[in-house]
């Protein structure tokens, strides 16, 4: 599983004063696919909510399933008979089955409106392609919330004196991109809002919140690699370089990401580019 340094939004309970309490989910949103989250950070479906300053949902005046920096709807890219396709492979035991949703997925990307939306069109694919590549294996497909095994492992790196490790808690990947070590999960939450260090498993218990952490990491992790033009195997590296890149103990891995890199990308219609491995 990849080492990832995810982000994990919480919903923070609230009324903001002069909106309907009925509409009201919280601050820093989360919401329903069929509410806005206004300006304010609150869910709701009236103009308030879904007018000027809405940052996510049905907008009015706005993109904010990735419409943006050059025009690229990513839901129009990502449509749902992409997602199924992924997602259909999975075996109906997964406990991801019935997690993971294009729905979930599009909802988190209104807090990330860069993603999908920079450099050409063929940029824009290629970026999509290579985050569900990576999405592809780190979840078998959208099979696994959490890592295989993960509860057995020490992903506490006590030298961190920043984002100290709770003895009660385990460090394991989670989510989309597979959350890992304490490192991770404390400035995750930091940036999204809930407690990474005394309550990880909130990466593993709302699907906004998985996919909000997966494009968090690939917008400060990723997606420079990808759009500079450094091709996907850049992007390997900055997900799991020191176990997969330069004959790791992982190394078969690359080649399995690239293989899935390359079918989306078909699907998608855009050539992979060049440098695919690392």
């Amino acid at each position: 599983m990849g080492l990832f340094k995810l982000l994990i939004p919480a919903i923070v309970a609230g009324i903001l004063a002069g909106f309907s309490p009925e509409f009201v989910v919280g601050q820093n949103c989360g919401c329903p696919s069929d509410q806005c989250c206004s300006q304010y950070g609150y869910c709701g479906s009236t103009d308030e909510y879904c007018g000027n300053g809405c940052k996510e949902g049905p907008c009015k005046n706005s993109a904010p399933t990735g419409g943006g920096n050059n025009g690229v709807v990513v839901s129009n890219i990502v449509t749902q008979a992409f997602f199924d396709g992924i997602i259909s492979q999975a075996d109906g035991s997964c406990a991801g089955k019935q997690f993971y949703t294009r729905d979930a997925f599009l909802n988190a990307l209104g807090s990330y409106s860069g993603f999908g939306t920079t450099g050409s069109t063929d940029d824009s694919k290629r970026e999509i392609a290579a985050f569900f590549a990576h999405v592809t294996h780190e979840t078998g497909h959208f099979c696994y919330i959490e890592e295989i095994d993960g509860a057995s492992k020490d992903y506490c790196d006590e030298s961190n004196t920043q984002y100290r490790c709770n003895p009660d808690k385990k460090y394991f990947g989670r989510g989309p991109l597979q959350l890992s070590w304490n490192y991770n999960y404390g400035p995750a939450g930091n940036s999204i809002g809930f407690d990474g260090l005394n309550d990880p498993e909130t990466v593993a218990n709302n699907a906004v919140t998985s996919f909000k952490a997966a494009l968090w990491f690939w917008m400060n992790n990723v997606h420079s690699a990808i759009t500079s033009g450094q091709g996907f195997g850049a992007t390997i590296r900055a997900i799991n370089g020191a176990l997969e890149c330069n004959g790791g103990p992982g190394s078969a891995a690359v080649q399995t990401r690239v293989g899935y890199y390359q079918n989306y990308c078909q699907q998608l219609g855009v050539a992979p580019g060049d440098n695919l491995t690392c």
